[in-house]
């Protein structure tokens, strides 16, 4: 893909402050404003005339925005491959994060697709967030004259599938936007669709785009939309790596069992940055996957077709298909193939179908209703396994050609047997020398400061403590001179203190200004991460005006939320205003990246 013009984090011939001007220059202008500077910029870097053909054919151009919402990379992916495309066909596309694109720019906006993920219970990415409630608000404009369309990702195992989507729609709709084609919404094996749906919404556009101006061939990609570096393994052709160590890291009597876990990319090229995920593909367990095939008589050597290729049955359920998470297509598909008209049942009924996939993994589900099915049958009631992702636990400036994780097992038991997470269980079985299918996922609304003489704190209980690993070494080995400030909590001091020796040498250092903990057993009151905000307000508040960046990793149904009323209560004293102004106060914070949340 080509990118007008084209700013690599890490690779960019700008200063951090130049590049922090373009940046905020470029979130204030119209597609129209963005393609005569790109028209601008290239007339230039030739030495032509700024003023001449070049800019006026950029100026007088079509654009098909293409706005992205994404939380976990998918919706980017999808939008990427949309503007690829259209270039490919001659179209000029603006290929605009959420995050980057300035609301009011709507009512100039006359070709528009949203692609956006849901996250939690039906809510927005947050990256799309600002945008989603400017289109509820009295601001938002008259859209009359605008076509768009949108395509939704989403996960059918939660109650409020792809709703992100459907509330885009809804209130373009609302604002005078003409739907151009149905909205197409998918779940989460979903790259089969992508390239039909990509070539169905260019058919809808493509007249009308290039009746209006020449073929451009343009993706104008807006400044903060960093593209990580060219390498030859992605999600779709993930990379073989080797891993070097699992280690426990929690104690003998923890109720958690978190494993460290490093993992060598030597001879991949693949190379990330602090905030980055990493993508696993993982081994669904052997055992459990002997035993579906004896419930269900049948044979593992018995050949099957999965994605026009073929394997043995065996291996597609080891290695291609889930096993763990379950979700309604399933129980409708495998009823339907199996004759089973008491699960055929329940499939309709929606909320007694989510009560029951909720305690129970694909496993339980096929030793509780074995059914004389065929081994194709079972193959095409599966869907593709998909990959985990984990926030990386290190820099590659300390570790180089390694990455470290940090994985919490999931284990519980139910059902008359033990169970483990799908990923998290492969994790524990694995040992030194196997190997693990990966791919980096760009982190991109996760990043350190720019300027390293910014503060930062870092609020990340458990496992979130894992992308502060990275950042802390990453300022560590750079001589970052800002400050650092981290709130890390779990049950107990003794049994849960998550790389506590090297957490210790970093406030001997000074690196670590200061750490503040919270272990929420070892007393008679429980006491949180957000407790810990709330005692240290006045210092909170301060940094915050003295500049820091502030960023929350973890659980998103609890502790995020807690910590961010913990945060709404500190400015709202510390500032000397109400509960609203203080939201409005942390919505600035985030619009400048300063309050950056890599929750899940």
């Amino acid at each position: 893909m080509t990118t007008t013009p084209q700013l690599l984090q890490g690779a960019s011939p700008l200063t951090p402050d130049q590049h922090q001007r373009f940046a905020e220059l470029a979130a204030t202008l119209t597609p129209l404003q963005r393609m005569w500077v790109s028209g601008y910029l290239a007339g230039s870097a030739e030495g032509a005339d700024p003023a001449g053909p070049a800019a006026a054919a950029s100026a007088e151009a079509a654009t098909l925005t293409v706005l992205y919402g994404s939380q976990t990379g998918n919706a980017r992916h999808v939008a990427g491959d949309l503007a690829q495309a259209a270039r490919a066909r001659g179209l000029t596309v603006s290929l605009v994060d959420m995050a980057d694109y300035k609301p009011t720019q709507l009512k100039s906006e006359r070709f528009l697709t949203v692609v956006v993920s849901t996250h939690g219970e039906g809510d927005p990415p947050e990256s799309a967030e600002k945008l989603h409630t400017f289109l509820t608000s009295r601001k938002a404009p008259d859209l009359s004259g605008a076509q768009v369309t949108v395509l939704g990702l989403g996960d059918s195992s939660y109650e409020f599938y792809c709703q992100a989507a459907v509330d885009f729609e809804d209130r373009l709709r609302a604002l005078g936007a003409t739907v151009v084609a149905e909205r197409l919404l998918l779940d989460v094996d979903y790259e089969d669709q992508v390239d039909g749906w990509v070539e169905s919404t260019l058919d809808v556009f493509e007249p009308e785009l290039t009746a209006v101006t020449p073929a451009g061939g343009t993706v104008v990609q807006m400044p903060g939309l960093a593209a990580a570096a060219p390498t030859a393994y992605s999600r779709r052709s993930p990379f073989l790596a080797e891993i070097g160590e699992v280690q426990k890291i929690t104690g003998r009597t923890s109720t958690k069992d978190v494993r460290h876990v490093e993992i060598s990319l030597e001879g991949s090229g693949l190379t990330y940055q602090p905030g980055d995920s990493l993508g696993v593909f993982f081994r669904n367990d052997p055992e459990a996957v002997d035993g579906v095939l004896a419930v269900l008589e049948l044979d593992g050597a018995q050949e099957v077709t999965l994605g026009g290729s073929t394997t043995t049955l065996r291996d597609a359920l080891l290695d291609d298909l889930e096993l763990t998470q379950s979700y309604p297509g399933f129980v409708q598909r495998y009823a339907e193939a199996a004759g089973l008209e008491t699960l055929a049942e329940l499939a309709q009924d929606t909320t007694a179908l989510r009560s029951f996939l909720e305690e129970r993994q694909i496993y339980d589900i096929l030793h509780e209703h074995p059914a004389p099915v065929g081994a194709q049958q079972l193959v095409d009631a599966l869907r593709k396994m998909q990959p985990r992702l984990y926030s990386i636990a290190s820099s590659q400036r300390e570790v180089e050609d390694e990455v470290h994780l940090t994985v919490g097992v999931l284990e519980w038991d139910g059902f008359g047997r033990p169970h483990l997470g799908g990923c998290s269980g492969h994790v524990r079985r694995s040992e030194e020398g196997d190997r693990v299918k990966v791919y980096v996922e760009s982190g991109e609304h996760f990043r350190l400061p720019q300027d390293p003489a910014v503060p930062t704190i870092m609020v990340g209980p458990g496992t979130g403590i894992a992308p502060f690993r990275a950042f802390l070494q990453e300022r560590d080995a750079a001589g970052a001179e800002g400050e650092n400030w981290l709130f890390f909590g779990n049950p107990h001091f003794t049994q849960d203190f998550l790389y506590q020796v090297e957490m210790q040498g970093y406030l001997r250092s000074g690196l670590l200004t200061r750490m503040d903990v919270a272990f929420s057993r070892d007393q008679a009151d429980k006491v949180y991460v957000q407790d810990r905000l709330r005692q240290h307000g006045a210092e909170v508040y301060d940094w915050l005006e003295r500049g820091a960046h502030l960023y929350v990793c973890g659980d998103a149904d609890r502790m995020a939320k807690d910590v961010h009323a913990a945060l709404v209560d500190i400015v709202a004293e510390h500032r000397g205003v109400g509960s609203e102004a203080a939201e409005d106060y942390l919505v600035g914070l985030r619009d400048a990246r300063r309050y950056q949340r890599d929750v899940y």
